[in-house]
C-alpha cells in the first residue's frame, strides 16, 4: 500500500516536472510531495512512473502528439498529407490555408494548445523527462533486474532522439540538448547545422541500441511461431530492432539534398545504416506481410510483424469523433462534422497498372493505352493491388447495401447523373450537400477500409505503423543508388538498389522494375519516389517530409491538384473527366514553408537561437 502511495504521487507530481525549469527546481518540491529525492529516483517502481509519462503524460505532452495517425485524430480535421498534392480534405479547415502557405494563428495548434496537438511542447517535454531519467538511472537500487535498468535507458535514449528528430524534420536543425532543461533561457542555444543535427541524433540512436542489447531486447516479443509473438505487454514501446530502423531513416534524411554536407559520403553511410537494419531485421524474422494480408499493418490486428515500431489506437467506430479527418461525412453520415482526407488524381496517376506501366503524365498514360494497359474511360481495373487496398474509387467495392433508387448495392457510387433539363445529380457517395465529401471523385481507404454507418462492423482495430520493414528495402535503394548506382550494393551487402526496390513490388504483386530504369541514378530516381509515394500513400507523413527533403517541393506544390469529374451515362457506364480542383483547394510554395514558424511569442524569448530558417507565414 505504502509502494502505490508513492507511486501514486510520483504520476502526480509529473506536470510539476514540466512546469519547472531545471531539475534541482523539481527536486526542491518533492519533499513538500511527501517524498525524498532518493524514494523518487532510488525505487524502480518510482522511476519507471517518471519515465513512462513520455508514452502517456496528461494534455498530450508526450510523443504520441507527434505520432501521424493520432495526429490525424483531431477536431482540426486534417493530417499533413492533404497539405501536399497528395490528397485533398473535404472540410476547408486547418490544412487548405497552411497547403497554400498561410500559418497564421494556426501554429499555435501544434505547439502548445493541449486541446490539439502540441508537438513543439511535448517533445521538449519528453526530451527533458528523457534527460533526468539517463541522469538518475544508476541511482535505482531495487530494480527487478539490471536488464529492466538497460531497457530503461534504451527507451530514455531512443525517445530524446526522436524528439529531436522530429523537431528537426518541422521546425529544422536544433540544439542537440543531453541535460535537464527546461525553459526557454536554458536552451536558448546556438543552432547544430542540419546535417550535424541528425548525426547527433543518429548517436542517440547507437547509445539505445547499446543499452536494447543489454536488456536482451532487440525485438520486444517472441518471433514468429513462438508463444506470446505480437503479444508482449509493451508491445507498443520501441526495441533495439526499432533503434536501428530508425536511425536508417535520420542517415537518409540527413543526406538528402535538403541536409546533405559530404556529398556521396553522406548517402554512403545511409546506405550502410538500412543495410544493417535490414539484415537485423531479418535475423529477428521481421517480414514484408503477403498482399492478401498487407492491410494488417494498418486495421484489423493490434500488430503485425512488418512493423518494427507501431502505436495502436484502439478500435473505432464509424462514428468515432477520431476519425473526422479520416472519414467523410458521407460515410459518416454527417452532415457538417467529418471531413475525410481524399486521394487527389495525381496519386491515383502514380499507381501504375499491374503491367508496371507509369501513368503520371499524359505521354505515359498514352503509351500504355497504346499497348492495351491502360483506357481512360475505363481507368480502375488492372491497376497495382495497392490501390484497391488503399482507394475508394466510383464502382469499388464496398460495403453499403441501402442505396437511392436505381443506385448500386455494395459499390461506390461516386457520380451524378444530368436530368432533362440538365441539372446535375449526385449519388450517395458524391452528395455534395454533406460538407465533408469528395472534391477528387477518391475517398481515402488504407486505414478504415470501408467501416461506415452502413458498414459499422462493430470498430475497426487501427494501427499506425511507425516503422516497417518495407522502409528499410525503400531506405535501402535510396541511399545506394545515390552513392553507388541502381545496379550496385552497398559494401558487405548482397542486395542492389534495383533489388531492394523490387522487394517491395514484388510483394505487391508487380512485376520488377523495367531494365530501362536501371539505365542510371536520374532514372532510378525517378521511379523510386514514385514507388515510396504508392508503398506510403496516407502512412505516415512521408509525402510531406520527402518532397522537402528531396527538395523537389517547388515543383510538385506548383502542380495544379486534379480530381476526376465522373457522370453516368447509362447502365454502369460512366463518362471520366479529368478537372483541376477549385482555386481554394490548389498548393502553393513559397520557400518559408520548409520549416514551421515558431508560435509568435517565441521568437521574442530567442537571442542565440537563429531563427531565420523560420519566419513567420
Amino acid at each position: 500500500m505504502i509502494m502505490k502511495k508513492i507511486y501514486l504521487t510520483v504520476v502526480g507530481m509529473l506536470m510539476m516536472v514540466f512546469a519547472s525549469t531545471s531539475c534541482t527546481d523539481y527536486l526542491d518540491i518533492s519533499p513538500e510531495a511527501g517524498l525524498s529525492e532518493e524514494e523518487v529516483f532510488g525505487k524502480y517502481v518510482n522511476m519507471k512512473a517518471f519515465f513512462d509519462v513520455v508514452y502517456g503524460g496528461k494534455d498530450k505532452i508526450n510523443i504520441t502528439s507527434a505520432h501521424p495517425l493520432y495526429w490525424m485524430m483531431w477536431d482540426q480535421k486534417t493530417g499533413l498529407n492533404a497539405t501536399t498534392d497528395i490528397a485533398d480534405n473535404g472540410r476547408v479547415f486547418w490544412g487548405q490555408p497552411v497547403k497554400r502557405g498561410m500559418m497564421q494563428g494556426n501554429i499555435n495548434t501544434i505547439t502548445y494548445d493541449t486541446k490539439r496537438r502540441p508537438v513543439f511542447d511535448a517533445m521538449f517535454k519528453s526530451i527533458r523527462v528523457a534527460n533526468i531519467t539517463l541522469q538518475n538511472l544508476n541511482r535505482v537500487e531495487d530494480a527487478p533486474t539490471p536488464e529492466d535498468i538497460e531497457d530503461m535507458r534504451g527507451q530514455a535514449y531512443f525517445v530524446r532522439a526522436y524528439c529531436h528528430f522530429i523537431l528537426a524534420t518541422y521546425w529544422g536543425p536544433m540544439p542537440h540538448i543531453t541535460q535537464p532543461i527546461g525553459a526557454y533561457d536554458d536552451w536558448d542555444l546556438p543552432r547544430l547545422s542540419k546535417h550535424e543535427t541528425f548525426v547527433a541524433i543518429a548517436n542517440d540512436l547507437d547509445s539505445a541500441f547499446v543499452a536494447f542489447q543489454a536488456a536482451g531486447k532487440i525485438r520486444r516479443d517472441p518471433g514468429p511461431g513462438q508463444a506470446g509473438h505480437l503479444e508482449d505487454p509493451l508491445q507498443g514501446r520501441p526495441a533495439g530492432m526499432a533503434a536501428k530502423a530508425l536511425k536508417s531513416r535520420v542517415l537518409l534524411y540527413a543526406a538528402s539534398k535538403l541536409n546533405n554536407a559530404n556529398g556521396e559520403e553522406d548517402w554512403k553511410l545511409a546506405a550502410d545504416a538500412a543495410w544493417e537494419a535490414l539484415k537485423m531485421a531479418d535475423e529477428y524474422q521481421y517480414e514484408l506481410l503477403p498482399m492478401d494480408e498487407y492491410y494488417k499493418n494498418f486495421h484489423s490486428v493490434k500488430y503485425s510483424n512488418e512493423q518494427i515500431w507501431a502505436w495502436h489506437a484502439g478500435k473505432k467506430t464509424y462514428n468515432s469523433g477520431d476519425l473526422q479527418s479520416m472519414v467523410s461525412g458521407v460515410f459518416q453520415n454527417n452532415k457538417s462534422y467529418a471531413s475525410g482526407e481524399n486521394p487527389t488524381q495525381n496519386m491515383v496517376d502514380k499507381y501504375e497498372t499491374k503491367w508496371g506501366d507509369p501513368l503520371n503524365t499524359e505521354a505515359d498514360r498514352n503509351a500504355a493505352a497504346a499497348l492495351g494497359h491502360y483506357n481512360e474511360q475505363n481507368p480502375y481495373i488492372d491497376r497495382d493491388p495497392r490501390f484497391y487496398n488503399n482507394v475508394i474509387y466510383n464502382m469499388a467495392d464496398i460495403t453499403w447495401s441501402q442505396v437511392k433508387t436505381g443506385e448500386y448495392k455494395n459499390k461506390a457510387n461516386i457520380y451524378y447523373t444530368k436530368d432533362a433539363q440538365g441539372k446535375s445529380i449526385y449519388a450517395t457517395h458524391w452528395d455534395q450537400s454533406f460538407k465533408g465529401h469528395t472534391y477528387t471523385g477518391y475517398y481515402a481507404r488504407k486505414y478504415t477500409n470501408d467501416i461506415s454507418y452502413r458498414n459499422q462492423m462493430g470498430g475497426i482495430l487501427m494501427t499506425d505503423p511507425l516503422i516497417r520493414k518495407a522502409e528499410l528495402y525503400l531506405n535501402y535503394a535510396e541511399a545506394v543508388n545515390e552513392a553507388y548506382g541502381p545496379k550496385e550494393t552497398a559494401p558487405g551487402a548482397n542486395l542492389t538498389a534495383a533489388e531492394a526496390l523490387n522487394k517491395i513490388r514484388e510483394r505487391a504483386e508487380m512485376p520488377d522494375l523495367d531494365e530501362k530504369y536501371l539505365a542510371n541514378k536520374d532514372l532510378f530516381r525517378e521511379r523510386l519516389y514514385n514507388e515510396r509515394t504508392v508503398e506510403f500513400d496516407q502512412e505516415g507523413f512521408h509525402r510531406f517530409h520527402d518532397i522537402r527533403r528531396w527538395m523537389i517541393a517547388p515543383e510538385v506544390m506548383s502542380t495544379p491538384l486534379i480530381g476526376m469529374d465522373i457522370e453516368r451515362t447509362g447502365d454502369m457506364q460512366f463518362k471520366y473527366t479529368r478537372v483541376e480542383l477549385p482555386s481554394d483547394r490548389q498548393v502553393k510554395w513559397f520557400d518559408y514553408m520548409y520549416y514551421f514558424p515558431f508560435a509568435t511569442d517565441d521568437y521574442y524569448k530567442f537571442k542565440d537561437f537563429d531563427t531565420s530558417l523560420n519566419p513567420v507565414w
